[in-house]
């Protein structure tokens, strides 16, 4: 076996490559990003490919991935950039060895790009696409009547944040000597608390949802491929979507605004307006949707950020460090929404 070969085992490996008849392995190597599988450069004597292991356990997957899989096969036949799995020999898309679910995927090249890497066509192109996505998504499943099990559409507790923020900001001082990021997320929860105290009546009403429908459900610059290099106009295509397992049933305003609060957001932890606008202006022109739907979606997404604090979970419940690094902006940018909120929606708006 060749040298540069990372987990899964040999073993499985090599069944992995029979079951789905792709050569025999030359290199198999650990991608470094994405939190919640693993995924692993695979070079064959037959190619390149991208080697998923679906480590499950994600509370927010809520389909079988071969259901996602077969979605994202008959998306890709109307025409979108998407990247299908490949079947194997008995036409399945995931192979079980023991406790582990693996799946193969052409390799595609490509580059991720946010924030001011994309132009203000790019950025309108993205929206695009995200609605383009959304309407193929409703002409190809049911229509849903509700949330699958597991994402509701309730609007956050504020007392449930405030019990939570107490308890991560008694965690902030548990340890011996304190960090520069301890001092943060105390700085941090501290504003949080009276954020919550200064908003409670905004939370969003439920009879305002906008309406739901089939999403992506992790839309965000790590699962959007780009080309490496631009068309005759400089604009760079996306070459493929990626990572369909949290496709459900949600607001799709909710989806909109969620993403542009990641693709947009610059390291200061504001948004930048500009390609926010020219993005909601793609998706509007791709689905028809009202710029007040948009607005509502937002709202949303504003509230749910006031009081999430994920990251710091991660970090003091989960003792998990990978995502300290987002902590900055992402943690910035609540109180700028707080004090831009008009102009934030405006921007989903006009």
């Amino acid at each position: 076996m060749p040298l540069g070969l990372a987990p899964p085992q040999r073993r499985d490996l090599r069944s992995i490559l029979r079951r789905f008849d792709i050569g025999a392995p030359r290199t198999c190597t650990r991608l470094t990003r994405g939190l919640l599988n693993r995924g692993y450069h695979l070079v064959t004597t037959r190619g390149r490919f991208f080697l998923k292991h679906h480590l499950g356990g994600d509370d927010q997957s809520v389909l079988p991935v071969e259901t996602a899989h077969r979605v994202v096969t008959a998306l890709h036949g109307t025409g979108l950039p998407l990247c299908p799995p490949l079947t194997d020999r008995d036409g399945k898309t995931v192979v079980l060895l023991g406790d582990r679910s693996y799946a193969v995927h052409p390799w595609v090249t490509g580059r991720h790009l946010r924030g001011a890497a994309l132009s203000l066509r790019e950025a309108h192109r993205l929206g695009e696409l995200l609605g383009r996505l959304h309407r193929a998504l409703e002409r190809l499943l049911p229509r849903p009547l509700g949330p699958l099990p597991g994402l509701g559409l309730e609007a956050a507790d504020p007392e449930r944040t405030r019990h939570t923020a107490e308890h991560l900001l008694a965690r902030t001082r548990a340890g011996g000597r304190r960090t520069d990021f301890d001092l943060l997320a105390e700085r941090r929860l501290r504003e949080r608390l009276a954020l919550l105290d200064r908003h409670a009546r905004e939370r969003p009403d439920r009879s305002l949802i906008p309406p739901t429908g089939w999403v992506h459900g992790d839309f965000h610059p790590l699962n959007v491929l780009y080309s490496p290099a631009g068309a005759s106009d400089g604009t760079r295509e996306a070459l493929a979507v990626l990572d369909w397992d949290r496709l459900g049933t949600r607001p799709r305003a909710e989806e909109v605004a969620r993403a542009a609060a990641i693709f947009f957001l610059l390291p200061d932890g504001t948004l930048d307006l500009t390609r926010v606008r020219a993005y909601a202006r793609g998706y509007r022109a791709a689905t028809g949707v009202d710029g007040e739907e948009l607005a509502a979606g937002a709202h949303r997404v504003w509230w749910e950020r006031l009081n999430d604090f994920w990251i710091l979970r991660w970090h003091y419940e989960r003792e998990d460090p990978r995502v300290d690094p987002q902590f900055p902006a992402t943690s910035a940018l609540v109180p700028w929404w707080c004090r831009n909120a008009a102009a934030v929606r405006e921007a989903f708006r006009s």
